[in-house]
């Protein structure tokens, strides 16, 4: 795991968040409280937990991305959940420990990533060794129904020492070619397994698949494909062989427990408006009992062992416009400590979000237009009449936050993203001002604004 201090995890998310100080300054020390308590003594360790955090604030200012991202810093196993999700069957909710397993699949992924890279240059030199093979001797096609039915290999017959000369001498010439890419577009059938649809088993994480694969043999197909696909194929296949899965599922266990990172958005649509009042409410306050044990601490049951919460790090988020943070029960309150306030975005965030972070969404779409010769440029007074549009509409609509800056670019680049492209279209400069922003934008605003006019 990469150990950051706070102030270089601060550093890292102001690349591509704007604002937000408060918010990133406390999911910055939860992070590194975690390395502090891996330095304990183990008595001590277990009993120090996760300071988890809630966040409040309305949409589209960064709460997700904060999260999402501060995973991503130290290649922590994340997900993000809607809470609302589990409303949606039942009195009490849907299984919550789904949270957990997705959780845990997200931590293999992770690792199994890894354990990948160590083994490439290897997976890569065994995949070149069978490719060379293929080319040489051709599969067969198998035609004894027992062999296929058992998985048998049939065995070849002994050649004589001549002709394995040959055939050494030819391999290696087949190998030098392979080397230098003289082969990429030779044809060569590859044998790969068959992969049947996932039929998954309601109310677990298990399917059919998993139940009888080690009872049924492994279905295989010939395919007919190029050199360099097939090499594709051949390296994966050596990856999976050179990984011991038994260890990445036993790490991916540790990493979720001990590192985990688990986003509960929309907490506040399953909080109640208050005592007294039935129907919703209490189904609400059912998914709140239900997720309750999840973020205390408990042990999940998955198809790859027991898997504890006690240590995962649980962030809250919700915008809280109709129910308050109280709404919540108070054993759920309890156990979210840090509290945090995202403010609303203003006009200077705005043109900020346009152009500073490492994502900024004048780089995508200019990166975009640029792959058909069009040199997309804004000035300043255009960076100032968007950023103007998005406060306008957020202030008279519905607040959607950055997210109305998609809307205002696509809207904006319409045409010229319409009119770009052609295999010999010369390469053209485009500047966009504030004028031209306007006229892209004016009617659509202006039916926008008359909305706070209607009773």
């Amino acid at each position: 795991m990469i150990q950051l201090t706070p102030r270089e995890i601060v550093r890292e998310l102001d690349r591509y968040i704007i604002g937000q100080d408060e918010a990133k300054r406390a999911v910055a020390v939860a992070l590194r409280n975690r390395y502090r308590r891996a330095q304990l003594p183990p008595e001590i360790r277990e009993e120090v937990t996760p300071k988890n955090i809630l966040m409040v604030g309305p949409t589209g200012v960064g709460k997700t991305e904060i999260a999402r991202r501060l995973a991503k810093l130290v290649d922590a196993p994340f997900v993000k959940v809607e809470a609302t999700k589990f409303t949606e069957v039942g009195y009490v909710g849907r299984d919550v420990e789904s949270i957990v397993r997705d959780l845990l699949e997200a931590s293999i992924r992770l690792v199994k990533e890894q354990h990948t890279a160590r083994v490439h240059q290897r997976a890569e030199k065994n995949a070149e060794e069978r490719l060379a093979d293929l080319i040489i001797k051709p599969i067969k096609k198998k035609t004894n129904p027992l062999d296929i039915l058992l998985g048998n290999k049939p065995k070849e017959p002994e050649l004589p020492p001549e002709e394995k000369e040959k055939l050494t001498t030819r391999r290696s010439d087949v190998l030098e070619k392979l080397r230098s890419g003289e082969m990429e577009h030779v044809m060569v059938e590859v044998e790969v397994e068959e992969t049947a649809p996932r039929g998954e088993i309601p109310g677990t994480d298990m399917n059919m698949n998993d139940m009888l694969g080690s009872i049924l043999p492994k279905r295989t197909k010939i395919r007919k494909v190029e050199v360099r696909e097939a090499r594709r194929i051949l390296v994966a296949e050596e990856e999976q062989n050179l990984i011991d899965m038994d260890s990445v599922y036993s790490e991916a266990i540790e990493r979720a427990e001990q590192h985990g990172i688990v986003f509960l958005d929309e907490i506040d649509k399953v909080a109640g408006r208050g005592a007294g009042n039935g129907g919703p409410d209490v189904s609400r306050e059912g998914v709140q009992r239900d997720i309750l044990p999840i973020v205390e601490g408990s042990t999940v049951n998955t198809k790859y062992g027991p898997v504890r919460t006690d240590h995962m790090l649980f962030i809250a988020a919700g915008a809280f416009h109709v129910s308050k943070v109280t709404d919540l029960i108070p054993e759920l309150q309890g156990r979210f400590p840090v509290r945090v306030d995202l403010k609303p975005l203003t006009r200077e965030d705005y043109k900020r979000i346009l152009t500073q972070p490492e994502n900024a969404l004048i780089r995508q779409y200019q990166m975009l237009l640029k792959v058909d010769n069009v040199s997309l440029t804004f000035d300043d007074s255009a960076l100032d009449a968007i950023a103007d549009y998005a406060w306008q509409a957020n202030e008279t609509a519905e607040n959607i936050g950055a997210r109305r800056l998609h809307t205002l670019l696509e809207m904006i680049l319409n045409d010229i993203a319409f009119n770009a492209g052609g295999g010999d279209a010369p390469e053209v400069e485009v500047k966009v001002d504030a004028e031209y922003v306007r006229g892209q934008l004016s009617d659509d605003m202006q039916s926008k604004d008359v909305k706070k006019y209607i009773l």
